[in-house]
């Protein structure tokens, strides 16, 4: 149902290659670009997820309790790309583990905005 998720920077640059690192852990390449946007897709589903500059060009902010999913197919996947984003500078929200009874297998981390992401698989 999911189209495409869309988060701001300001340093878009920054934000560029910090994504291109994070996101090709899951097989992510860049996609649909131009001055103020740039998308990734695993080249599997048609969901995108894209950074961009503000069109109204007040400065970017993330939202309280606002929160990217990155799906994984496997636990080993979810270490790789919280230890990849917190390589590059992102800031831990929370270390490779299960979250629950549920099958559930996550990690958290702070993209260089503020933006929460979080990378998790539901494999056993």
């Amino acid at each position: 149902m999911i189209g495409y998720t869309l988060i701001g920077t300001n340093d878009f640059e920054k934000s560029k290659t910090f994504y291109d690192a994070v996101l090709g852990e899951l097989g992510g390449k860049r996609a649909m670009t131009n001055d103020h946007m740039q998308g990734w897709s695993n080249g599997q589903t048609p969901v995108m997820f894209a950074v961009c500059k503000p069109h109204d060009g007040n400065p970017a902010t993330f939202g309280n309790g606002t929160m990217i999913s990155l799906a994984a197919l496997s636990k080993e996947a979810v270490g790789k790309v919280h230890a990849k984003a917190l390589s590059l500078g992102a800031k831990d929200e929370g270390a490779p583990g299960p979250r629950g009874d549920s099958g559930f297998y996550g990690a958290y981390f702070r993209d260089a905005d503020g933006n929460k992401l979080c990378v998790f698989t539901m494999a056993r």
